[in-house]
């Protein structure tokens, strides 16, 4: 019991500090806060429950809302609200930043059963993930979330509007783009990205490389290790089949992942 009242204390405290309102509705019942369904949902992904199950397990110990008004409440919370909660979970100053990119898969078959109907193969179904990852607090800074697959490079502006305090961007090959390297220094940011080879060198590229160092370069597997213990502990698949769903699920998971390590 005094863990679970650690676990509300801390969830009001996170939003309390993001200013976010104590009801998302306006002419709804009032009969739950927003935080009574965070939550739920955060413990959803931690348990990796369903809304039924989560909604069962609560019940005896907190107020809590039905499964129903769990599902319906995912869909509505603004893209601000998991920004703010990811971002002040992570902490302030984050120097040394990697980018890179990862899939969560949509289904998740029993591999016994698919042998049994003599699956050759899965469906190639996946949604995309890419995400800063602070290499000293091993915490996720920022998410871009796509349904469907695209270039990694789609996604950096996005990436970098959201993180301002890093000081050093580390990165593989798909990564080693001529804008990028422009808009680092643009933004005073030394980029550590490996870089292509038989291509066109720009000056930004040029100017970037000149502090580039192969020893340091290495320090950007932290983040698949960072992807790695995000999976097994909280699934490499989401649920959800709406965009909205697939968001919060994936948010959830990387708020507890840095909540895990506070």
């Amino acid at each position: 019991m005094e863990k679970r009242g650690k676990l509300v204390i801390k969830v009001n405290r996170l939003l309390k500090q993001i200013n976010c309102p104590r009801y998302l509705h306006h002419f709804g019942p009032k009969k739950y806060a927003f935080a009574h369904h965070a939550l739920a949902l955060l413990l959803k992904e931690v348990f990796r429950l369903s809304f039924r199950r989560v909604a069962d397990m609560l019940e005896n110990f907190y107020r809590i809302p039905t499964y129903s008004a769990l599902c319906r409440m995912r869909k509505r919370i603004p893209l601000w609200i998991w920004n703010s909660l990811l971002r002040i979970t992570a902490g302030v100053y984050h120097p040394a930043v990697a980018v890179d990119a990862t899939g969560f898969s949509r289904t998740n078959p029993s591999w016994h059963y698919v042998k049994r109907i003599d699956r050759k193969e899965a469906v190639n179904r996946y949604i995309k993930l890419s995400a800063f990852f602070d290499l000293r607090k091993k915490k996720f800074l920022a998410l871009r979330i796509r349904s469907r697959p695209r270039h990694e490079s789609k996604d950096i502006n996005y990436l970098l509007e959201k993180e301002h305090s890093m000081k050093q961007l580390f990165g593989d090959s798909a990564y080693d783009i001529e804008s990028l390297h422009l808009k680092c220094l643009e933004l005073g940011v030394q980029t550590i990205i490996k870089p292509k080879r038989n291509v066109q060198r720009g000056w930004g590229r040029r100017k970037q490389m000149k502090k580039y160092s192969e020893e340091e370069y290495h320090q950007r597997c932290l983040i698949e290790g960072g992807f790695s213990s995000l999976k097994r502990k909280y699934g490499s698949y989401v649920l959800a089949r709406k965009i909205a769903g697939v968001r919060a699920e994936l948010y959830c998971k990387a708020i507890a992942h840095n909540l895990s390590l506070s």
